[in-house]
């Protein structure tokens, strides 16, 4: 039997690693945003993630045919695939706890138009057991099939870094997984297919379920840990990126850096795990006084930045303050989680007024996501305060002193402008 494929998300995710297939197999590209699916069927993509040459190489017009990908919202168009890969976001509610609606939602959808020996293969991070305890159960009650037996499971989770053009998904090492030891080789051998990097096939589900939450999670305490040194170091009057330039110069030093930690993985997955850790009856201390000191940061920056308008003699009530950056990293249009709206939050509350500069962003999305307005082009205001909050290329050649009033101060996030700045982290 011919495999065609079906992706359900075009995000982030689901864009990229469609595209990949459709480069061996027939591939449906699924999307319940219509505006998103007209894009990219015009070669284009927001998102940055894929080039319009390579996207336009691979789309086609019709469906299924041949290797290519068709993008539609359409689900009458998926139900010739029988591998079915569902890459939508997992994010945390306003009280950090797991939201589990869109893989909900996408199980539905999938489980419409499941047949008997169809494979269906999750990406979105999750915390162990979801897959089969939480997906499945809905994709029987849709479909009216029975788990492992009539139709079929995966997992494999995503591991894209938004922006990154040089580990692109091809180039990541894929770790795969099925329901049962069969369909984990089938599902290792169609990612092997397309990955250069290889594949690692996990034992169970809930194995690669745990190892890419773990993999956030570990990112996200050792930022905590850097950040409370830079805490500690600043009350020192010590310059936190000198010491973490020579502790860096041992063999074994990890070379993890301060800043703020947004973004749909490193402040999201560890709070899917603490809330297993949890159901299980287990408190996890060190995740959670992580992700505690991680989600400070933006109140912390803003109270620094305050502390040096003072001492500067700057009025803090009413005072202009331009912020460098909105995405949640650099060279990228992603805002989802960014902490860079904690520091304007703070910032407001002391009576500031905050203009927003960011060439990656776009309007839009941040007016409806945060309610707050910004712009992709710099004014010609000089400003109280600028505070680079997002290491864009655009910002490292910017001209500071023509964007500071006299006795303005510079605070830097990133640690990147060197003696340029008056403060940072």
């Amino acid at each position: 039997m011919s495999i065609k494929i079906a992706v359900i998300g075009l995000g982030y995710v689901g864009l990229p690693l469609a595209r990949l297939f459709a480069t061996k197999y027939p591939v449906v590209g699924f999307d319940i945003n219509l505006n998103r699916v007209n894009e990219l069927n015009k070669g284009e993509d927001s998102t940055l993630e894929v080039e319009g040459n390579l996207l336009k190489q691979v789309l086609k017009s019709e469906p299924l045919q041949e290797n290519g990908l068709f993008c539609t919202t359409n689900l009458d168009v998926i139900k010739e695939c029988n591998y079915y890969i569902v890459t939508v976001p997992t994010p945390v509610d306003k009280n950090n706890r797991p939201d589990l609606t869109p893989l909900y939602k996408s199980s539905e959808t999938v489980g419409k138009v499941l047949k008997k020996g169809d494979i269906v293969i999750y990406e979105s991070t999750v915390y162990p057991g979801v897959t089969e305890e939480e997906c499945v159960p809905v994709l029987e009650k849709i479909s009216g099939l029975r788990f492992n037996v009539d139709f079929f499971a995966g997992y494999s989770p995503e591991r894209i870094n938004p922006g990154d053009k040089e580990h692109t998904v091809e180039k990541i090492l894929k770790v795969t997984a099925g329901s049962t030891p069969e369909i984990g080789k089938k599902v290792d051998e169609i990612y092997k297919s397309v990955i250069i990097a290889g594949t690692h096939l996990a034992p169970t589900i809930k194995v690669a379920e745990a190892a890419k939450v773990i993999e956030n999670s570990q990112r996200d305490i050792n930022i905590a840990f850097v950040n409370e040194l830079a805490k500690i170091f600043n009350l020192l009057n010590i310059d936190t990126q000198a010491v973490l330039a020579a502790a860096g110069t041992k063999w074994n030093f990890l070379p993890f850096k301060p800043g703020l930690v947004g973004g749909h993985c490193i402040g999201v997955d560890p709070y899917y795990l603490a809330q297993k850790a949890q159901e299980a009856g287990y408190h996890p201390e060190i995740i959670l006084a992580g992700r505690r000191l991680n989600d400070s940061m933006g109140e912390y920056v803003a109270s620094q930045v305050v502390k040096l308008m003072i001492k500067k003699g700057i009025s803090v009530n009413k005072a202009k303050v331009l912020m460098l950056g909105i995405t949640f990293k650099e060279n990228c249009p992603d805002v989802r989680n960014t902490k860079i709206v904690d520091v304007i939050h703070a910032l407001s509350d002391y009576g500031v007024e905050v203009s927003i500069y960011d060439p990656w962003a776009n309007p839009t999305e941040v007016k409806h996501e945060y309610n707050l307005s910004m712009s992709n082009q710099l004014s010609d205001e000089r400003f109280d305060a600028i505070i680079l909050g997002v290491a864009h290329k655009e910002f490292l050649s910017l001209d500071f002193g023509s964007l500071k009033k006299e006795q303005a101060i510079v605070y830097d996030v990133k640690g990147i402008l060197a003696s340029q700045a008056d403060g940072k982290l």
